[in-house]
């Protein structure tokens, strides 16, 4: 039965282990859903408007659309790096996804998916799920 990890598990080392996993495995992804490409593209299509009214909206959006996925079309980054630089809240997010053998510290943890292929690829597996669904990024495997 699988139960909530313990407190004596912390958030640092399980990412310390998924980037461990996913570096050794050379997992890389680019973020698509991005803030900035969404404010080029929301403010290309209000200007759009403004100077030709509903056509020009039309124009705009697409225009916008296009110069929004350029701003944001950046290279692929390793998923540790990605990792790293999730903001806690997201960290905390992923770690519970994360964790969920039954364990009582992260020395054990670490042990029994170093120690086992298929809980290697499971922890990466909701790894790249997490990545994928929760940040709207496109995978590329190197191996």
């Amino acid at each position: 039965e699988l139960r909530p990890a313990t407190m004596t598990i912390i958030v640092e080392d399980i990412m310390k282990l998924l980037c461990s996993l996913s570096g050794e495995r050379k997992i890389k992804a680019v973020v698509k859903h991005s803030g900035q490409g969404a404010l080029v593209t929301g403010a290309v299509a209000f200007i759009g408007g403004l100077v030709g009214g509903p056509p020009g909206l039309a124009i705009g959006k697409a225009v916008g659309g296009l110069l929004g996925a350029w701003v944001t079309s950046g290279q692929f980054k390793p998923i540790p790096q990605i990792i790293t630089e999730l903001p806690p809240a997201e960290q905390q997010r992923l770690f519970n996804e994360a964790t969920h053998l039954e364990c009582t510290d992260t020395v054990q943890l670490t042990t029994l998916v170093m120690g086992s292929e298929a809980l290697q690829q499971q922890l990466l597996a909701t790894l790249v799920n997490y990545v994928i669904k929760e940040l709207w990024a496109e995978i590329q495997y190197d191996d």
